[in-house]
């Protein structure tokens, strides 16, 4: 069950170079290129209007994400200044009542 597959190796002979005369001219065997496949996927064709529209999606996302970052990070901003200011005013309690 854990033993390794291997695939079975090609039975094709090895290709052979033969070394041409020098005098004689030797025929090249002319393949033809490769034709990539057609898709049947469809293509997206983007026009003007759509490409605005994209460029004013793609505004609209970055402006909403930095306005909530900005806003999440302005609530941090003022929670720990008011906790800095409960510290200093329980301090600040605290130690009038060692006074007395």
């Amino acid at each position: 069950m854990f033993t390794p597959k291997y695939p079975t190796p090609d039975t094709a002979p090895p290709p052979t170079v033969s070394a041409p005369s020098a005098g004689a001219a030797v025929p090249v065997a002319q393949t033809p290129a490769p034709v990539a496949p057609v898709s049947n996927r469809p293509t997206v064709q983007l026009t003007a209007g759509s490409t605005l529209a994209l460029v004013g999606g793609g505004t609209a996302v970055v402006l909403v994400v930095g306005a909530v970052l900005v806003s999440l990070l302005l609530a941090v901003a003022i929670t720990g200044m008011s906790v800095a200011v409960v510290a200093v005013v329980l301090r600040s309690i605290l130690n009038q009542e060692r006074i007395r």
